[in-house]
């Protein structure tokens, strides 16, 4: 049937606008449409069935404006009256519905705990996770990455950041009881018996929970694998997924046969070969260790669809989240080197978390390569992802415009510079009143080792020595304090101009040559996490492609408040009290006594000495204030909704904390202490956190 879709927008000269009808793998068809006045755009369409699309407007060939795609327009031919009329469809231009104001809860799934949990969350904990969301009133549940980090089989593993693949799923959260049952009664009894020890754990014991299912997994393989890898419903995944995991499986047997993950120790097969493609695709006759990884990855596939499609019968949105960095020795890296600067480390700059910066050791992006071939890497990433989610969290949104990267082999996050930038030359820096001979006597040299000294004022840049950088944090430096008066003023505008104002411009650039593609790969619900040092030039990409912001009222966007005000923040937004790399409520609120005074009498305008500890009461009074702000999406964490309820809640506030950023080497273990059913039983609860949602009018 032919149909003609028409739409009112008044355009500037240089604009077009482009009808986009989204496929059922979350990609999208882009259709021009025609204007004689500028005003009524429109285009024909052969629509056999029904379909889901959207508009977009572009300037000068680049997107600029989009509609709110989580909400798309729909069309089923089957509903037109009469099909032997000419059929128009006119729409008016849709932003994010007036009463689109949800409530969600945010826990890792490793942190989940059932009673038929196997010492660590699953994708079974995952869907009775739901549930409880569901019954509450929320509408979102958030979680971690949950891709497989898997590179020595040691608790170092537990990173959930640092994946050795953006596409493939971890083992660990496979739901073992879904599963056909091993056949062998000693082991149906020994691996229930194991079950029972790790799952009665406090935190997750990383070691043996994985090494456990890899070895049920194997068993399974061994009894199931031959009828499995034969089923028409695997061979459409394979299809589908074999171009990330037939080098995935290769890179995990390889691994696990020369015991590390570090390809460039292996003496052999040290970056993937395309010509061995053909021979590891004939699963059918080919039951040896690399069908194993494909029969892992399709259970754990069909598993996390499954949940997923549950969710959204319960009307409840998952949220994934997409790491900014991978393993510098993992399968993406192995696979596609040419897309990673190997001599970089990304990390942070000196923050509330760090104060000598942060130094995640992934290898950067090599965005010219990336931007070669229209960031098909990220594209293959985002639409992996709308598989299972249908909102998702840009981990370290920065990233896009411009990463901290630290040179190969220093370790200090101190001695990082921003990639790209616009470096200054000897003759800037002269112009501000800065000498020759100071910015040799305070200029790092060339960085050839770790033992690198970080007392100085500038950094050569990376790629180029002859231009440079004003180190971060250069003021508590000795150098700084050797210098006259005139020269620390003439620094400190060069250093106030490079930060905060040289780039932006240019960094907007940057941004606006990856995000809008990516971001509208898919359906998906974007949201970002734009904490930190954010260049004004975010706000601005962010508010073009309706990305949604992170507030969090203890880390404000303004430099010259303490706290934010939540009853100002942006519509588009996320608000949160605490993230997987903060201080819980509780914890926050017993870490600095003269910091909760000020935030119980100016913020809370409450009279007298801050009770310590948090009461149930008070943290039901700062959930709500958050559950009643603009923003679009209040997400909290689950400690803090138990922190509500003085009897449910884990005695130890310390206890319930996730990570601590300031150490590269924390052990992520945390688990709930109570079990999913024992929360969904729990009536008198369930039903408070209902009425909140309720009052907050996010119901």
């Amino acid at each position: 049937m032919n149909i003609k879709f028409e739409i009112e927008y008044r355009t500037i000269f240089g604009e077009d606008l482009f009808l986009n009808v989204l496929e059922h793998d979350g990609s999208q068809t882009r259709n021009a449409m025609r204007t004689s006045d500028g005003i009524i755009w429109s285009v024909e369409l052969t629509v056999e069935k029904a379909i889901d699309y959207f508009y977009t407007v572009t300037w000068k060939g680049r997107e600029k404006r989009s509609e709110w795609v989580f909400c798309p327009h729909s069309f089923d031919p089957k509903e037109v009256a009469n099909p032997s009329l000419p059929v128009v469809q006119r729409d008016a231009w849709m932003d994010a519905p007036e009463d689109f104001r949800v409530a969600g809860t945010l826990i890792p799934v490793f942190s989940l705990r059932s009673r038929r949990s196997f010492g660590v969350g699953d994708f079974g904990d995952l869907r009775q996770m739901v549930d409880w969301v569901a019954t509450s009133g929320q509408r979102l549940l958030q979680i971690l990455p949950i891709n497989d980090t898997t590179s020595s089989h040691t608790w170092g593993d537990s990173y959930p950041y640092s994946c050795i693949s953006v596409f493939a799923l971890h083992p660990q959260y496979v739901e073992l009881g879904a599963l056909p049952k091993l056949k062998k009664k000693a082991d149906l009894e020994r691996f229930e018996a194991l079950r029972l020890e790790l799952n009665a754990l406090t935190q997750i014991d990383y070691e043996r929970v994985n090494a456990a299912k890899l070895e049920y997994l194997k068993l399974l393989f061994h009894q199931e694998g031959k009828k499995l890898l034969a089923s028409a419903d695997f061979q459409s995944f394979f299809e589908e997924a074999q171009t990330w995991l037939v080098p995935y499986a290769q890179y995990c047997t390889l691994r696990d046969t020369y015991g590390t993950g570090d390809f460039s120790q292996w003496p052999d097969h040290r970056q993937w070969n395309e010509n061995d493609r053909k021979a590891l695709s004939a699963v059918g006759s080919q039951l040896g260790d690399i069908a194993f990884w494909y029969f892992v990855q399709f259970i754990l596939a069909q598993q996390l669809s499954a949940v997923h499609a549950y969710a959204r019968t319960r009307g409840v949105i998952l949220k994934g989240d997409i790491p900014i960095g991978v393993a510098r020795h993992g399968c993406d890296v192995w696979q596609e080197p040419r897309y990673f600067n190997l001599n970089g480390q990304a990390g942070a700059p000196p923050d509330d978390f760090a104060e000598d910066g942060q130094n995640w050791g992934f290898p950067t992006y090599n965005w010219e390569e990336m931007l070669r071939d229209g960031c098909q890497w990220w594209e293959r990433r985002f639409r992996n992802m709308a598989r299972y989610f249908d909102a998702y969290r840009i981990d370290h949104v920065l990233g896009f415009f411009r990463i901290w990267e630290i040179p190969v082999p220093v370790k200090s996050g101190l001695l990082g510079q921003f990639s790209p930038a616009l470096a200054l030359t000897r003759e800037e820096i002269y112009g501000y009143g800065i000498s020759d001979e100071t910015l040799k006597r305070t200029t790092c040299p060339i960085i050839r080792n770790a033992d690198v000294s970080t007392d100085v004022l500038f950094l050569r840049d990376h790629k180029n020595p002859e231009v440079f950088h004003p180190r971060i944090s250069a003021q508590k430096t000795e150098a700084y304090a050797a210098l006259s008066d005139q020269e620390k003023q003439a620094f400190d505008r060069l250093y106030e101009q490079y930060f905060y104002h040289r780039n932006n411009q240019f960094w907007y650039e940057e941004a606006m040559q990856k995000l809008p593609k990516l971001v509208r790969a898919t359906r998906m619900l974007c949201c970002a996490e734009d904490l930190g040092m954010v260049p004004a030039c975010v706000q601005w990409v962010m508010d073009e492609l309706g990305i949604l912001s992170l507030e969090l009222e203890s880390m404000p966007k303004e430099a010259w408040v303490r706290f934010g005000h939540v009853e100002r923040n942006p519509r588009r937004s996320v608000a949160t009290i605490s993230s997987h790399d903060t201080p819980t409520l509780r914890m926050w609120w017993d870490e600095d006594y003269e910091r909760t005074q000020d935030y119980y009498n100016s913020i809370l305008q409450m009279e007298g000495p801050a009770p310590h500890p948090l009461s149930g009461n008070l943290a039901r009074h700062i959930i709500q204030r958050h559950l009643s702000c603009p923003s679009m999406v209040c997400v909290i964490a689950l400690q803090d909704w138990l922190a509500t309820d003085e009897h449910l809640r884990l005695k130890d506030a310390g206890a319930e904390r996730i990570n601590i950023p300031a150490n590269p080497h924390h052990y992520w273990r945390y688990r709930m202490h109570l079990n999913i059913e024992d929360l969904k039983n729990d009536k008198q609860f369930t039903e408070a956190i209902r009425e909140m949602i309720v009052k907050g009018n996010r119901l």
